[in-house]
């Protein structure tokens, strides 16, 4: 050993060792905790010249490359100058080099190992091949894979194991399942294997087939199994499988297995059954931030989005810290809710933590702030991302599109492709709806026929749909209708509904009863459809047919499906608003405040629309009474009185924005000098001024 390659203070301090053993391995494995300690037992060593024994030289290596922290430059210093190392000690520093996230220079020093004519041993080829399954190496992993079959290791279960996990890591499932399938004798670690690389390639319906025949083969099973078997049910909704499992935990007392009970939690909550889930939930012992995670998601997935949220506070006082999966679902579920201060909150807190910026957690950033109508937030998210793909791109074009920026929309669009991002089939919906909302037809006819020219995209019956808008919205209705009778796939429902909004808008009569027509024979029909047929008819001046197609509404007992809904967050809470609801805990200062705030933009103009009133009233006093009851006015009303003058409003709703509501948010942010922005079910609408950005066509 040359002892120059070693640091200069490693020969200081050696009478701190008052008795130095003649066989320190247990000094070196148990207490050597600071690198200092590994300084002076290294030096001792060499004075003592025990570092030319082989087992003694192994001990220091192990404990430098795998126990001590941040020494792994000192571990490669003493391997380096080791005159002809054994297969142990290539062993130790090819583990720490995976280990430690240097898979490439383990591969490297593997070779090395081969040129120098050291035989690999099981644990090598274990080591080996968990390098090349974290870097997809499939070439160097099948090049393994002959020297495993030369080496006689080919039925060898540690290293057949590792084999399986690299295969399914390199996406080779058939290779790995071949792999499987010749094992002579298959250990429970085995069959692991195989469901992990199954899972890891989200093939659930192998993972349920492979379990099966476990079971029928009697094949002993672990917890492990169980945790693959588990996520692959919730992804299939297979719940009686699940319910088994949730049984056999439960009989077989492993309800002390985080990691199980928490799986289980997870299958419960994906396949719709929530409350079950937060029953087994709040039963575990011990919550690690990955059982949060999953609840968490779990409210999302079902839109239960407010007890989401309500959870994740729980979490915070229970100081959890979350972790980037709690983040996303956290932020999914503000998208969802408009619930602008938390998730402010989370970016703050990501910038706090100097959490990494992944992919997919700066992709749900963009698609909250986008979501609540923060366009600028959304794109300066977008620029701090260390590295983008064509999910943030499209997240970042849908908002400015339901934003009403199209044009910018579209400049982003065109910088995706200077950058080589090629966009898939769900990017062109949002670009087609940017055309749309900015009214740019000719753009819109060019993108629509470069998907299947220029990209390879076969259109979907959505983006057919965005062009029975784009074409709607500009006025051209009979081109409109046109094209739906010639597409080559049958139109939907969505599709009729879209051409007869766009009648509304235009006052087209003819095609606006066609297009009901064609409603009510692909389905029931809501009341929404024949409202905008009876708005149709207003618009006209037809009076006698726009009444008669609403008393259709309540001959034929048609009623609206889910009640009109609005959601405001102030100060981090979330306050929630149903049409005329006078149970909600603010009720008579929330119907005091409308009052007021109808009668002052009454004063300014407005005219209560009555045929957007509710169906059941019995006279047109009642019906304007309802309107001026509409969710949006009494969420608006609330934010005006709770809110300091001047501050923006930002109110989500359910459904579509109606006319009546529509006419009198313009008005009330002149009268009251806000801002207020209101996303419905399809668009954001920024009322300012008087007026607002959909230029009163959605």
């Amino acid at each position: 050993m040359a002892s120059s390659a070693l640091p200069a203070k490693a020969l200081t301090g050696i009478t701190t060792i008052p008795q130095f053993p003649q066989n320190p391995k247990t000094l070196i494995l148990h207490r050597c905790k600071t690198s200092r300690d590994l300084n002076q037992v290294h030096a001792h060593l060499i004075k003592t010249r025990l570092l030319l024994n082989p087992a003694i030289t192994e001990n220091l290596l192990e404990s430098a490359a795998l126990i001590l922290p941040n020494a792994m430059d000192y571990a490669l210093s003493i391997f380096n100058n080791v005159d002809e190392p054994d297969s142990l000690a290539y062993n130790i520093i090819i583990r720490s080099l995976t280990f430690k996230q240097s898979p490439l220079d383990a591969i490297v020093l593997f070779h090395k190992m081969l040129e120098n004519s050291v035989q690999p041993d099981e644990f090598t080829f274990s080591s080996i091949l968990k390098a090349c399954s974290r870097l997809r190496a499939l070439g160097e992993g099948e090049q393994v894979h002959a020297h495993i079959v030369k080496c006689g290791f080919k039925s060898n279960g540690f290293v057949v194991n590792t084999l399986i996990h690299m295969y399914a890591s390199c996406g080779e499932l058939q290779v790995a399942r071949q792999v499987f399938d010749e094992l002579h004798e298959r250990a429970v670690m085995a069959w692991n294997s195989m469901l992990a690389g199954y899972v890891k390639n989200e093939r659930w319906g192998e993972v349920v087939k492979l379990f099966r025949k476990m079971l029928e083969l009697e094949i002993g099973f672990d917890e492990v199994t169980l945790i693959s078997v588990l996520t692959a049910c919730g992804r299939v909704a297979n719940l009686e499988l699940g319910e088994w499992i949730g049984d056999y935990i439960e009989a077989n007392g492993l309800k002390g297995n985080i990691a199980l009970v928490t799986s289980l939690v997870d299958m419960y909550a994906k396949c719709g059954q929530v409350d079950s889930a937060r029953q087994i939930f709040d039963r575990m012992d011990r919550r690690d931030v990955v059982a949060w995670s999953a609840m968490i998601s779990g409210y999302g997935q079902a839109n239960r989005c407010r007890e989401a949220l309500d959870l994740f506070h729980d979490m915070q006082k229970a100081k959890v810290d979350p972790n980037e999966v709690t983040m996303v679902s956290v932020l999914y579920s503000c998208a969802v809710l408009g619930a602008l201060d938390t998730g402010k909150w989370v970016d703050f807190y990501i910038k706090k933590k100097n959490m990494k910026l992944t992919v997919t957690l700066g992709t749900a950033l963009i698609d909250f702030y986008a979501k609540c109508g923060c366009v600028d937030d959304a794109v300066e998210v977008f620029n701090r991302m260390p590295s983008v793909n064509v999910f943030s791109w499209t997240a970042l074009i849908q908002g400015l599109a339901s934003n009403g920026q199209g044009k910018r929309a579209l400049e982003y669009f065109q910088l995706m492709q200077e950058k080589n991002i090629k966009p898939n089939d769900v990017t062109f919906i949002a670009i087609l709806s940017a055309c749309s909302h900015a009214g740019l037809v000719e753009e819109g006819r060019n993108l629509f026929a470069s998907m299947n020219k220029d990209f390879g995209i076969e259109p979907r019956i959505e983006h057919y749909g965005s062009m029975v808008d784009i074409l709607g919205r500009a006025g051209l209705i009979e081109e409109a209708y046109q094209f739906i009778k010639n597409m080559p796939i049958q139109p939907n429902v969505v599709v009729w509904r879209t051409l007869l909004a766009s009648c509304r808008a235009q006052k087209n009569v003819e095609i606006g009863e066609e297009s009901l027509q064609q409603i009510i024979r692909l389905e029931t029909p809501h009341s929404g459809d024949y409202i905008l047929l009876s708005n149709i008819y207003a618009s006209a001046g037809r009076r006698q047919d726009a009444l008669r197609v609403r008393n259709q509404i309540k001959e034929r007992r048609i009623e609206k499906v889910t009640p009109g809904c609005s959601l405001i967050e102030l100060d981090g809470v979330i306050y929630e608003f149903f049409a005329e609801d006078k149970v909600c805990p603010h009720s008579e200062e929330v119907y005091n405040a409308t009052h007021d705030m109808m009668k002052r933009i009454e004063a300014a103009g407005y005219v209560p629309n009555a045929a957007d009133g509710r169906l059941d009233a019995e006279d047109d006093d009642k019906q304007q009474a309802s309107v001026s009851h509409h969710s949006e006015k009494l969420a608006i009303a609330f934010g005006l009185i709770r809110t300091r003058p001047g501050t923006t409003l930002r109110i989500s709703k359910n459904l579509r924005v109606c006319t009546d509501c529509h006419n009198a948010t313009k008005l009330i942010s002149k009268v009251f000098s806000r801002e207020i922005i209101v996303r419905d079910w399809n668009r954001f609408h920024h009322f300012k001024e008087g007026s607002c950005s959909c230029n009163d066509y959605w």
